[in-house]
């Protein structure tokens, strides 16, 4: 009697037997992470100092790690190809709206414990308000896919420019994304005394802080997560 093949046990499968590149596997895991963190590093504006032109420039300091998911969308893009990277963009809205829907239970429904008296901060620093989320879902839809085709379409796609492909496509979608969630976010809401926020100059601000973000992250790190990628799947 024939020895019968055995299928691989949970302890002996790893993402080469499943199927899945291991950089992949390991992309997709920060990918999804780093979509929750995004809002979480939100929460506090970071100064980025004095630049000659710009001036003062501050950023909402989630912009570290949603800069770090368009890096990895474009270097899975260059590894596996425009639609894999598409169907990582549309799978991290999985943790994205888990995440916001747990906060808002935790904030809203779960009551405090009768001796922490950190509610209203918790509340004030990681609660968003339905537009706000509503606002954070669609720019980051739109501005990813933009990023994904903007970076896969250049200069005839993968293997060439891979570094200037990459920061035009970063370029690109960090304006979208600033444009969609302040317009979304703060279009007709008044502060106090009944005056229209001034969106086009948070606009403005916003956007000379992350294009001078993007150039300075996006050129090395795409290359760096392209190398490790290719590293993990055994490549040269």
């Amino acid at each position: 009697m024939q020895d019968q093949p055995h299928a691989a046990s949970p302890e002996t499968s790893s993402p080469e037997t499943s199927g899945i590149p291991t950089s992949l596997f390991a992309f997709s895991l920060l990918y999804g992470g780093l979509v929750v963190l995004a809002g979480v590093l939100g929460t506090k504006i970071a100064a980025l100092g004095h630049w000659p032109l710009l001036g003062d420039l501050a950023v909402e300091s989630g912009i570290f790690a949603f800069l770090l998911l368009v890096v990895m969308a474009s270097a899975v893009a260059e590894l596996y190809g425009q639609d894999v990277a598409n169907t990582l963009v549309r799978f991290g809205f999985v943790p994205l709206i888990v995440s916001m829907l747990l906060l808002t239970f935790v904030i809203k429904v779960v009551p405090p414990a009768p001796f922490w008296g950190d509610q209203e901060a918790y509340a004030r620093l990681l609660g968003q308000g339905a537009r706000m989320q509503f606002a954070g879902l669609i720019s980051y839809g739109t501005s990813q896919t933009l990023n994904v085709y903007v970076f896969s379409r250049l200069a005839g796609g993968r293997g060439r420019l891979l570094i200037l492909r990459a920061w035009i496509a970063s370029l690109l979608s960090q304006m979208v994304d600033t444009l969609i969630f302040i317009t979304i976010s703060f279009a007709g809401v008044t502060d106090a005394a009944g005056v229209p926020l001034p969106i086009g100059e948070i606009m403005a601000g916003q956007i000379a802080a992350k294009l001078l973000l993007s150039t300075i992250m996006v050129p090395p790190l795409i290359w760096a997560f392209v190398k490790l990628g290719r590293k993990l799947d055994g490549q040269r």
